[in-house]
């Protein structure tokens, strides 16, 4: 019997999506109706994480949610409509919504990574359409590659802007948050497969 009646539906065979792709739209008009609101949604979950700050002794930079709710929507919307929910979050704070890292707005010294959760979601989007939401390991390196990212853009930034050497940013801005961003990925290695495993089974 032919195999072609029976479409595989499993997480593995849909590679090229991402999570919020299996989210039903009957047209083109009602899919863009779709990925407006989950860009929108995607900057209100980020705002609404970054409201949960941790103020760190000796650091201008806060431990947060942002951070992985950032990295959360672009893989779970992709590179295109994670780009567009991270670049909303950022026009809006700087327009001076208070949603930035403990109700603030602008471009303090910690803007750069918010510049940098927002090159993230693109990466981790596109590494997701790749499969590297699918499994633990992938995961985890996905998590570390949009990490990577954020530091990458956000340290720097916080040298310029506090007059800082690029070590003594490192030590206040990088540092202390590891352990943090590890217990983040760990959580991402768990729930990002498994939402896969579920969408297989409903599949």
């Amino acid at each position: 019997m032919s195999t072609a009646a029976f479409p595989r539906t499993d997480a593995a065979e849909r590679m090229g999506e991402v999570l919020a792709d299996l989210l039903p739209a009957a047209s083109a008009s009602r899919a863009r109706v779709r990925d407006a609101a989950l860009v929108v949604g995607g900057a209100a979950l980020t705002g609404l994480a970054a409201q949960i700050a941790v103020p760190v002794p000796g650091s201008p930079v806060p431990v947060t949610g942002q951070t992985f709710a950032a990295l959360l929507v672009g893989a779970s919307l992709g590179a295109g409509r994670g780009l567009l929910s991270l670049a909303l979050y950022a026009l809006a704070g700087l327009a001076g919504l208070p949603w930035f890292a403990g109700a603030t707005s602008g471009a303090g010294a910690t803007f750069g990574y918010i510049v940098g959760m927002l090159l993230a979601a693109g990466l981790v989007g596109a590494l997701a359409r790749r499969g590297g939401d699918r499994g633990v390991l992938r995961t985890a390196a996905t998590m570390a590659a949009g990490t990577a990212v954020i530091y990458g853009v956000g340290v720097p930034y916080l040298a310029l802007s506090m007059h800082m050497s690029l070590g003594q940013a490192a030590a206040v801005g990088l540092v202390p948050f590891l352990i943090g961003d590890a217990l983040k990925a760990a959580l991402a290695m768990g729930a990002l497969p498994t939402a896969w495993k579920l969408a297989g089974r409903r599949g």
